[in-house]
């Protein structure tokens, strides 16, 4: 493989992870577009089951004076890293799934009776709640990070992009256009922000960056 292939990451790659391109030979360039900080929130009218379908959710929860009164909880949530980073904390997790959507459908199938607070950001999708709701599921929901675009325009021409979430995709596309770059997505909901954009997409198998990277080197092997 010649060098002269540029992969854009739309956010900045942990050391392992942009190294792993680099050592496949690819050129790399990474821009945060999106900026993610933790709300001032009170852990108050908490219910029986606690509800994470973001790592920055958790997080941000995690960092909470009072978090450890919610150890005895149980958690639903989406994502391995968010499953891991709560169990490191000391939760319990009862379900964890790769999908917000398949999450809500779990929740509402098996254990509507329950009651449930969701901790959630500013830009989240209303697939959950949406479901929970349809479901007379008795909730309630806490905003704990904002997410803010950061968009800024790209001169160097790429061949590929890495997308990690729906709102990175809606701040890239102000000040940039997609056009026959291949658009590497690290899960279906990411990929469906680009439906009537490009076909140029590739979906990792598992959500994580990881994979994304994986599925370049593949790619251009």
């Amino acid at each position: 493989m010649t060098n002269s292939i540029n992969i854009l990451s739309t956010k900045i790659l942990l050391s392992h992870q942009k190294l792993a391109l680099l050592n496949a030979g690819f050129s790399v360039i990474e821009v945060n577009f999106i900026k993610t900080e933790n709300s001032d929130f009170d852990l108050k009218d908490i219910n029986d089951n606690l509800i994470f379908t973001s790592q920055n959710a958790a997080q941000s929860v995690l960092l909470h004076p009072k978090s450890n009164e919610l150890k005895s909880k149980n958690v639903f949530c989406v994502g391995m890293k968010t499953k891991a980073l709560l169990e490191e904390n000391g939760f319990t997790v009862e379900v964890y799934l790769d999908y917000a959507a398949d999450l809500a459908e779990i929740i509402t199938l098996i254990y509507a009776n329950q009651s449930y607070t969701f901790f959630s950001g500013n830009l989240r999708k209303e697939t959950l709640p949406k479901a929970l709701k349809a479901a007379k599921v008795n909730f309630n929901e806490i905003q704990v990070y904002e997410t803010t675009l950061t968009p800024q325009k790209v001169k160097t021409p790429v061949d590929g992009i890495l997308f990690f979430s729906p709102s990175a995709i809606e701040s890239y596309l102000k000040d940039n256009k997609i056009k026959n770059e291949i658009c590497f997505c690290i899960g279906e909901t990411t990929a469906e922000a680009l439906d009537h954009i490009t076909r140029n997409i590739i979906v990792a198998d598992q959500p994580s960056v990881e994979n994304v990277i994986e599925d370049v080197i593949q790619e251009y092997k």
